[in-house]
């Protein structure tokens, strides 16, 4: 399969599949690996038998106030007891947060990207063997004026079928530091833009507290089960990212 074939997104997340995720998924509870976290990561479609994937995502990522980037590390992981066979996974940025790039794997064509989507980058991996993982440096802006999200889809091969999702979840801060070198950011936490006149934005909520926050939000057993509304509400206000790619496949299929 060529580089730009495997690239090219052949259709997934289809209203279907949206419905899967009402029935099957489920918030799953936070991983602390080194940093990282499952925050936001469900499953929508079922896994080939004894395989078992997820993802994790920094969760704590720092905005260089200058220039906006930031670096982000994402996690394909195997928790199964058989190898995957090959699958991808994507790396798609939404509102304020933009991929620039995911090293090792190939940008997603704009006219190609979910709806609501800004940038993203497809990884292939021709098998993930049972209890592996592969780790990927992500290079990303966050335009703090703005709230930002991102989503970390896993595939196979051809992308009929999503096995975990993570996402789109947001980054964010309810406390810029606008006169610091970099203003940290929390996963699972709305941003709270800065009006032009120094003020907190009207546009963040979610935040929490008046202080910048010092922990993620709670993902234990009381919030694994998503509540059918909450689902909904995320996805719509994402861009409708459970419709994604449903109209392009027979496109991509030549």
């Amino acid at each position: 399969m060529s580089s730009h074939r495997k690239a090219a997104i052949a259709g997934s997340l289809l209203t279907a599949s949206f419905t899967s995720v009402m029935i099957l998924g489920f918030t799953a509870s936070a991983d602390d690996e080194g940093g990282l976290s499952n925050h936001g990561g469900k499953t929508v479609d079922a896994a080939p038998a004894d395989v078992k994937l997820s993802t994790l995502l920094s969760k704590e990522i720092k905005v260089d106030n200058k220039s906006g980037e930031t670096d982000i590390t994402g996690v394909v992981k195997n928790d199964g007891s058989k190898a995957s066979g090959e699958i991808r996974m994507l790396v798609v940025g939404f509102d304020g947060l933009t991929v620039k790039n995911v090293k090792g794997c190939s940008e997603i064509p704009e006219g190609d990207l979910p709806d609501g989507a800004n940038s993203g980058f497809a990884c292939a991996i021709d098998d993930l063997a049972a209890g592996k993982s592969k780790t990927y440096a992500i290079d990303a802006t966050y335009d703090l004026g703005k709230q930002g999200k991102i989503c970390l889809p896993v595939q196979n091969a051809d992308g009929s079928k999503t096995y975990w999702q993570q996402g789109p979840v947001p980054f964010g801060t309810t406390n810029q530091s606008p006169n610091e070198p970099a203003t940290p950011l929390l996963l699972g936490t709305d941003n709270s833009p800065l009006t032009p006149g120094g003020g907190d934005g009207d546009g963040g909520g979610g935040g929490g507290k008046d202080d910048a926050p010092d922990e993620l939000p709670q993902t234990g057993p009381a919030d694994r089960v998503l509540p059918l509304g909450m689902a909904g509400a995320a996805l719509i206000s994402a861009g409708a990212a459970g419709l994604w790619w449903n109209q392009r496949r027979a496109r991509q299929g030549s």
